[in-house]
């Protein structure tokens, strides 16, 4: 087994400890209410594990895991955490917790991106476990602040529109042409997920939590209209 592959097993085994020891301990403050969170937390932290994983040979050249994919591991694991909430409807004082939760992974979020290019281990594989957690971090966000009543059902497109994007790329094959760095991508995923927390921050309550969410949301569909107009045309600059 290659190295990089090791490392992340042996880090991702202890991480499948932490969230469950963690998703464990915040059940016991939330009561009857949150007794399957920490098997939810840990399903959906085992399928990302194995995701990555079963991506890293091909994708990560070099020898050792790099300090930026344990600071996205440690980010899946808050995140995972977090999943686990979507049992309980009433959060109570899980909700400060979340919102703590959430900030500290969205802080890190910061680091691992910049730990990848100092060290000059940046690989096609970080880059897409960065983006994948990202994406579901989004999802998770924005279910929370349906399932606390902090917005309607729409919010939920926050979450879904990178997987209904990869959905389409399926039967529309242009849609998988590579797209280059873009500052308004990056900004408008950051205003998401700040938009996201705020939303389901215990202080704040509707209308003010359905602003938050609306407007990042609008902005998020906003970009991903620019994305696929750009790759059409250069569908058809190609053909």
């Amino acid at each position: 087994m290659p190295p990089a592959r090791q490392q992340l097993l042996f880090f991702g085994l202890i991480g499948a400890s932490v969230v469950t020891g963690l998703a464990t301990l915040l059940a016991r403050v939330a009561g009857p209410a949150g007794a399957f969170a920490p098997l939810v937390s840990a399903l959906v932290y085992i399928a990302v594990l194995a995701v990555a994983l079963a991506g890293i040979d091909r994708h990560h050249l070099f020898p050792r895991l790099g300090t930026a994919n344990l600071v996205t591991l440690l980010r899946t694991i808050l995140v995972s955490v977090l999943a686990g909430w979507l049992v309980v409807r009433d959060p109570g004082p899980i909700a400060l917790v979340a919102t703590v939760l959430a900030t500290i992974a969205a802080c890190l979020d910061a680091w691992d991106g910049p730990l990848a290019r100092r060290s000059g281990m940046a690989s096609a594989f970080g880059a897409r476990f960065d983006m994948e957690v990202d994406a579901l971090f989004i999802l998770v966000l924005s279910a929370l602040a349906w399932r606390w009543d902090k917005a309607g059902a729409w919010v939920l497109l926050s979450g879904a529109l990178r997987y209904l994007f990869v959905a389409a790329s399926w039967g529309l094959p242009w849609l998988n042409a590579p797209l280059g760095p873009s500052l308004r991508r990056k900004t408008i995923c950051v205003v998401q997920i700040v938009g996201l927390i705020v939303a389901i921050a215990p202080v704040i309550t509707r209308p003010l939590s359905e602003m938050a969410a609306g407007l990042t949301l609008v902005l998020l569909a906003w970009s991903f209209v620019v994305d696929v107009a750009w790759l059409a045309r250069a569908r058809a600059a190609s053909a």
